[in-house]
């Protein structure tokens, strides 16, 4: 080690040492931060002790009314009196001339509710106890809660006062105050009339969409400033099993979110999942298959906590967790710090929840609608724009479901079918080739790369004469496949299908279990479940015979591998076993589609003269044809081929040769 090097490291020995001398806290900072700390802790154990008293607290207990008292009061007492009432559309007629509420004594419940959803607000916390969605109904036929008890939902407020006192609303009780018109109801936290924190609620008529608003008042001064900025907010739920097939319900299961002024994303519905999100939020959504409770921020949340997990238990299916920033703003003329987001509390429906960006410009839009899975974005659009207003057009006639998806189906099959026209008439000109094809095997036969070589070129050239692409007959059911494969994600988010039945099926939005058992059979619950879906056998037999006669009329002749012959029965026994546990309303609509395609299929060969096709095919021999850019470069590699596989050959000789 030279000089230069000691001398380097004994200076930047000796600047650390001094930063750190610098920087050491004196007596006073150290004696500020423990008693800092020591203010935390009582507060805490202060909140253990409150956690413990009952829930109801009786008449005659004044000790524990004073405990909870005490505590209201060692936070609002860092506060600084600045008296500012609430408007007079909110006020109760049992306020006192000054706004001083009597202190409650018990727990209460309030009743808010208009003609789609009913609310109940429980005092304890001031939070919403109970969600119903009216003439919404379980599998089981009894009414539809998204929530209903303490054990299932959770709303908490942190608050910290200059002390670093902390007040968890979820154990504080609170004061209902009623509107007089019944639309609004706020829930008072009250230390004096001068002091108090309200939660207001109020449920416009003919809505599921609620506003929410939380107002400090008289604590500007007294709070701690994070408080003053951001309140932290905590919103847990516990999803309730609604549907027969909770197979289904737990895909269709997930927490969404919105960043402001982005895209829409989800979590994770298989697994557990958390995220930290620092970028500002400006919705999250709770949602089961078909309904869910979203929370949109007034103001973008400033940071997000979301945590989905995965639950056993028969009555629920996934718990829920949100941890969330809500910024507050503080008035400028008065001593009163609010915040405010909106409740959605309804069903998952695209239309419903489309009109909440009505007028709405494109930077500001909600796009709640997204939460609605109608497949991958490249194929959602299919039904945005076809699929869901052909559907709703029909539903608005009051048609039956069974009818509807019976018109939606036969006019799928009307679009398509110019494609499906082109597709058979293209593997009508490969069958009457088949003479052809047969004495081209015949005149190069074996498995040898050069017969099989030479059979193909053969068989080109012969394509190439009478204008026929093998791949004009492909083309077409790759165009129409964005439209199956739409439907094929469209009913199984269809809310609209929930409970509606048809024939044997009771709710064509699940699986229809004509056929049942209880207990476990070996391999077939693993794949089937207990039951077997009527809709989906019928769907797959007849799919088998189309499948058989398909392969029988269609032979071109050509040679297939040995495997590859019997693989579209495998597959359309294989989609029984696949689609089993899917709803109905799809195994229903698969029916029909096949039916169609048979009739389709069967009217085109009556009415397709295949001597026509080929003589004309015959007499395209006889004009000069020009290869197409596809079918040249196709025989420029089997010529490439050849000319790889003869040198292969020569070479192999040579070595032999020598050897």
């Amino acid at each position: 080690m030279d000089k230069n090097t000691i001398i380097g490291l004994l200076l930047i020995t000796a600047i650390i040492i001094g930063f750190t001398i610098y920087n050491k806290p004196d007596r006073e900072r150290i004696e500020a931060e423990r008693q800092r700390r020591d203010s935390i802790a009582q507060a805490d154990a202060a909140r253990t002790t409150t956690d413990i008293l009952p829930t109801t607290v009786p008449d005659t207990s004044g000790e524990a009314v004073m405990k909870q008292g005490s505590n209201l009061e060692d936070f609002f007492s860092a506060g600084q009196a600045l008296q500012t009432l609430v408007p007079d559309s909110l006020s109760s007629p049992a306020d006192s001339p000054q706004g001083q509420q009597a202190a409650p004594k018990t727990e209460e419940t309030v009743i808010l509710e208009n003609e789609k959803v009913r609310l109940v607000l429980n005092t304890m916390g001031g939070r919403i106890q109970s969600v119903q969605l009216k003439n919404q109904f379980r599998y089981t036929g009894d009414s539809l809660y998204l929530f209903e008890n303490k054990d299932e939902s959770r709303f908490n407020l942190d608050l910290f006062n200059r002390n670093s006192v902390r007040l968890s609303t979820e154990q504080e009780l609170f004061t209902p105050i009623r509107s007089a018109d019944g639309k609004s109801v706020i829930m008072r936290l009250q230390s004096s009339s001068e002091q108090y924190i309200d939660f207001v609620y109020t449920l416009p008529a003919d809505e599921y969409m609620m506003d929410f608003d939380i107002r400090v008042v008289g604590m500007r001064n007294g709070l701690h400033p994070e408080s003053l900025t951001n309140f932290r907010m905590n919103w847990e739920q516990k999803v309730r099993q609604q549907e027969k097939g909770r197979q289904f319900e737990e895909r269709f299961s997930r927490i969404h979110y919105k960043y402001d002024r982005q895209n829409v994303d989800k979590m994770s519905e298989s697994r557990n999942d958390r995220k930290e999100f620092s970028e500002p939020m400006k919705w999250f959504a709770f949602k089961d298959q078909y309904f869910t409770a979203i929370v949109v921020g007034e103001k973008p949340f400033s940071n997000t906590i979301l945590t989905s997990d995965m639950l056993k238990d028969s009555n629920y299916t996934k718990s829920y967790k949100a941890e969330v920033w809500v910024p507050g703003e503080i008035s400028d003329d008065s001593d009163l710090i609010s915040a405010g987001f909106k409740y959605y509390f309804g069903p998952v429906h695209y239309n419903t929840l489309k009109a909440y960006d009505k007028d709405v410009s494109n930077g500001a839009r909600l796009e709640l609608e997204e939460i609605v899975y109608l497949g991958y974005r490249w194929l959602s659009w299919v039904n945005k724009w076809l699929v869901i207003p052909v559907f709703n057009f029909f539903l608005s006639l009051g048609w039956g479901m069974g009818l509807i998806i019976l018109i939606l189906t036969l006019m799928v099959k009307l679009i398509i079918s110019p494609l499906t026209y082109k597709s058979f008439i293209s593997s009508a000109k490969m069958r009457v080739l088949r003479p052809q094809i047969q004495e081209i095997e015949k005149k190069y036969p074996g498995k040898e790369q050069d017969m099989m070589m030479k059979r193909q070129q053969a068989t080109m050239e012969l394509y190439n004469k009478v204008g026929v692409s093998p791949m004009s007959g492909c083309l077409p059911m790759l165009i129409q496949m964005p439209v199956l494969l739409a439907l094929f994600f469209f009913f199984p988010s269809a809310i609209e299908l929930r409970q509606q039945g048809f024939l044997w099926a009771d709710d064509l939005s699940t699986y229809d279990s004509l056929i049942s058992w209880s207990g476990n059979i070996p391999l077939v619950t693993r794949f089937l479940g207990n039951h077997i879906s009527i809709f989906c056998l019928l769907m797959t037999v007849v799919n088998v015979i189309y499948t058989k006669y398909n392969m029988t009329s269609m032979d071109t002749g050509q040679q297939t591998l040995p495997g590859m012959k019997h693989m579209p029965i495998f597959m359309s026994v294989f989609m029984f076993f696949f689609l089993n546990n899917y709803p109905a309303g799809l195994n229903y609509y698969y029916f029909l589609s096949t039916l169609f395609t048979i009739v389709h299929t069967f009217l085109m060969k009556q009415f397709i003269n295949e001597d026509k096709i080929l003589a004309q095919l015959e007499e395209n021999k006889k004009k000069p044809k020009k290869k197409s850019g596809f079918m040249a470069r196709l025989a420029e590699a089997q010529k490439m081929q050849e000319k790889q596989a003869r040198e292969q050959a020569k070479a192999n000789a040579k070595r032999n040769y020598r050897g």
